[in-house]
């Protein structure tokens, strides 16, 4: 009885053997003879076709090592509202089928064929940032060494999710991710590595890159980590993508025209101020700028405050605060023309220190002082304009009162009255340059701080 149960179980040994023997024969040496003559015979591969199920391992416990590399053919687009990058890669992976290996030198010296993808088992790499449907073409190829390697290369039309910050538009740079891994495999199955060094892609990349259009690639940096959900650890290799917006383009359809009127809205300050074309002038340039920018706002990033919309806001700033200052002036000048006030002692001392020759105050254009008729009486020493008009009667008052001066007081008070419109109408040409001035500083180191920080 003992016997015979060894028997039985020798039996079951030996055949045991014989078919990992024989599967052993089968599968790790390809039966080539004829190739170079007749074709592959599709017989010859049948076994390994019929593993496509299973990854291609001897011993399961050892993971597959794939190595991955890429070539970024074409930047499409970059989409700032969607936060999406569309650009097209040639994906390469390697990996070893130890089921597939031959002798070159019974097979003719054949040492690499193609093989339909199709057929064999292929790693489940993905990129974690897409955001479309995989349309990869079908009925792709792979080749094959006489060792086992295989190489697959897959050409992707990849919409990626990108985290764009557009605050530099249009001189902003951004840095894109890709990250490939494996969907299913943890590291116990599936190790990743690089088939090439991240500088090689880097520089092939931006030699065979055919986008020509609005972005240019910098750099491409690499990373490995492994990510953890759960208990279970998937390797992970990580591509930083290096983008630059050619900035061309927005130069000249926003920031020159813009700079243009903001120009134009400085030189209408040399508008003489008594011919009350100023206003008008910087109300239509108001008004231009204002149709300017609905017409370019196109070209703008629907998302975020960018800081060239915080420079055209602060250009549309100036351009009323220009069209106020104007009003201003204008409505001082009326009232000088019309009504004068008595002016105070103070603003008389400072508006005859401010005009002194010695003096380096603001002053009015030399077309302002023109037909003022101040005279060296008008300097320090006499008595100033309010006091003489509340003390001279006027010449109605003159009239009533029977003074045989009456027709003396209504000449000095005439002179006296067009004496103080006269230094009202040089106070508002003052005011009028000093503010100019203060325009053009505030303008200057807002643009200034503007190219700091898009150079920054």
């Amino acid at each position: 009885m003992e016997r015979g149960w060894l028997h039985e179980y020798g039996f079951f040994l030996c055949l045991i053997l014989h078919l990992l023997l024989q599967g052993r024969g089968d599968t790790f040496t390809i039966n080539c003879s004829g190739f170079d003559r007749h074709g592959v015979d599709p017989v010859a591969f049948q076994a390994v076709f019929d593993r496509k199920a299973f990854r291609p391992v001897i011993n399961y416990s050892i993971p597959t090592r794939v190595n991955i590399s890429f070539t970024m053919s074409a930047i499409v687009e970059v989409d700032a509202q969607l936060q999406l990058m569309t650009s097209f890669l040639w994906l390469n992976m390697f990996w070893y089928n130890p089921f597939i290996t031959w002798n070159p030198e019974e097979c003719g010296g054949i040492r690499k064929i193609s093989i339909a993808a199709e057929n064999l088992w292929l790693p489940d790499i993905f990129i974690e940032e897409f955001m479309d449907m995989d349309q990869t073409a079908t009925g792709l190829m792979v080749y094959v060494n006489s060792e086992g390697l295989i190489k697959y290369d897959k050409p992707m039309r990849v919409v990626s999710i990108c985290n764009l910050d557009i605050f530099y538009f249009p001189f902003d740079e951004q840095n894109c991710t890709l990250t490939f891994s494996s969907f299913i495999y943890t590291v116990e199955n599936m190790l990743l590595g690089m088939e090439k060094k991240v500088q090689e892609i880097s520089n092939t990349s931006q030699d065979l890159i055919r986008s020509k259009g609005e972005w240019v690639l910098l750099d491409i940096h690499q990373r490995m980590m492994k990510m953890t959900v759960g208990t279970n650890q998937y390797d992970q290799i990580i591509f930083y993508v290096a983008i630059r917006r050619r900035p061309r383009l927005y130069v000249i359809n926003l920031l020159v025209p813009s700079g243009f009127l903001v120009a134009i809205d400085a030189l209408s300050f040399y508008l003489p101020i008594e011919s009350e074309n100023r206003a008008p002038f910087k109300m239509t340039l108001l008004l231009g700028y204002n149709v300017f920018l609905l017409m370019m706002n196109d070209l703008l990033p629907a998302t975020g405050t960018p800081l060239i919309s915080v420079y055209f806001a602060l250009c549309l700033s100036l351009m009323v605060v220009s069209l106020l200052e104007t009003i201003f002036i204008t409505y001082l000048l009326h009232l000088a023309t019309t009504q004068p006030p008595p002016m105070p002692q103070w603003l008389h001392s400072l508006l005859l220190y401010c005009t002194s020759p010695t003096k380096c105050c603001p002053t009015a254009p030399q077309k302002g002082n023109k037909g003022l008729g101040l005279t060296p009486t008008h300097l320090p020493g006499v008595k100033e304009p309010v006091e003489l008009v509340g003390k001279v009667p006027g010449p109605r008052e003159a009239e009533l009162n029977g003074c045989p001066g009456s027709t003396r007081a209504q000449q000095e008070y005439e002179a006296q009255k067009r004496h103080l419109v006269n230094l009202w109408i040089e106070f508002s040409h003052m005011m009028d340059t000093l503010l100019f001035r203060l325009y053009l500083l505030f303008m200057a180191t807002s643009i200034i701080t503007v190219i700091v920080l898009w150079n920054t």
